[in-house]
This record gives structure tokens, sequence and C-alpha cells, in this order.
């Protein structure tokens, strides 16, 4: 059996001496991995980097085996943000996250098309993190929908209520009104503003931490209960980055 398709590399671990396994993201294929021959060489390590866009070609005898992948350069994006560590902390952190939470060999398509527009959306000199902040909280956000733990944040899930939600039950995973949660505020998660269309002021930090924080908390769940591990560190990492500038 054999597949060529765009993928975007996902991590890359060391094999023996020369080569690597490389965990991939493809469209229609979702996460697969594969040996690639002399990954850890000169030529390809600089290659298999995280979100780095490749054209992936994948053969084994039996399409259970771990099979062999060749790989071409079609877009390389974590070398152009070597300079811009938040950036960079944003791409890698998606990565990885992506290759905790997806199973193996199930199609995602709307989760590759989202995670390739935020990394074209990340080396775009022009957007600050109070763009593309935002644009990771909602991408975790559809991540969750597409793995079946969807956000209900439409309505208050004790009245109905339309407007002012600004918390999110742990349990549901369903908005709550500010006074509907007022009693209960410190069991509750934080909503932000832009997730409900409420955003009035210009994007903040501590907004965007709150936004990590919530897909987070369900992240983490999701994790532990299909794989018993929890959130990778460089996801935890961008969190607390944006925490600490939230609360400078």
């Amino acid at each position: 059996m054999e597949w060529t398709e765009p993928s975007l590399i996902l991590s890359a671990g060391r094999h023996g001496e020369h080569h690597a396994i490389v965990d991939l993201l493809t469209a229609s294929r979702g996460r697969w991995r594969g040996l690639v021959r002399g990954g850890k060489g000169r030529r390809l390590s600089g290659i298999l980097q995280p979100g780095n866009e490749v054209e992936a070609h994948w053969r084994a005898r039996l399409e259970s085996q771990l099979g062999a992948v060749t790989i071409e350069l079609r877009q390389g994006r974590a070398g152009a943000l070597l300079g811009e560590p938040r950036r960079l902390s944003a791409l890698v952190s998606v990565c990885a996250t992506l290759a905790a939470c997806l199973p193996e060999r199930e199609a995602h398509p709307a989760v590759y098309e989202a995670a390739t527009a935020f990394f074209d959306l990340l080396s775009d000199e022009t957007m600050e993190s109070a763009d593309w902040g935002p644009a990771l909280v909602r991408l975790e956000v559809g991540l969750l929908a597409d793995l079946g733990y969807g956000l209900d944040l439409k309505a208050c899930a004790a009245t109905g209520v339309l407007d002012d939600l600004v918390y999110v039950s742990p349990k549901s995973g369903r908005a709550v009104s500010a006074k509907a949660g007022k009693p209960y505020h410190d069991r509750l998660l934080p909503l932000p503003a832009f997730l409900t269309g409420q955003q009035t002021g210009p994007m903040t930090a501590k907004a965007v931490s709150d936004g990590l924080f919530l897909t987070g908390f369900f992240l983490e769940r999701l994790v532990r209960e299909s794989h018993a591990r929890p959130l990778p560190q460089e996801r935890q990492r961008l969190l607390q980055a944006f925490k600490d500038e939230g609360t400078a």
C-alpha cells in the first residue's frame, strides 16, 4: 500500500543513529506515522520541523505496518519563526497538541485546514498576538468539537439568556451568564468575550490566556480519558506566557 499527500509535520523523533519516526497530519488520512531514513541527517533534519508543510510519500507492504516515508518540502515555517519566540512557541504548541489529541489514521479534514490556516496567520509578520491569539483559541475550540467534545457557548445553560455570558460549566461545557453563575463563580471556567461575539474593547493577553485556560481544561480531560496522559509541556508553556503577559 502507498499514498502521497501534502502533510504537516507534527513531530520527528530519533530512531537509531540516523533515522527518524515522523508524525504527520494529512487532510484525508488524518494523523499518520512513518520511518524517514536519514531523517536526522543534515539534509532532512531541517525539513522535519514542527509546522513545516511537506509532500509525504508513505509506503508499506501492509497498511498496519509503520511504513517508510519520503519527504519533500512544500513550505518551511519553523525556520522563519526562529527570531519570533512567541510565534514559534504557538506553532510548536499546536503541533504537540494535535499529536496528543488526534487518534492515528482517522481523517479530520477540518482540523487540518484550521491548522494550516493558523500556521499561515502566524507566518504573517503584520499579525500581532492580538490577532493570532484568539485564532489559536478558536482552533482548539474546533478541535474539541471535531473530536466530540464541543462547547455550547450560545446561551446560558441555567436560564437560556443569550447575553452576558462570562462562564463555562466544567461539567457540561455550556455557557453560563454572569448573574446565574455568580454564586458559583469560583467553580466555573472563564469565557472570554471574543468567543461569544461580545468583545467590545481591544484584545488583551488576559482574554487569550482565559481562552487557552478554557480550552486547555477540556483538552486535558480528552487526552487523559483517551490516551492517559497530560497535555504537552509545549502547550502549558504557551499558556503560562500569556498568563504572565496578562498580569504584568
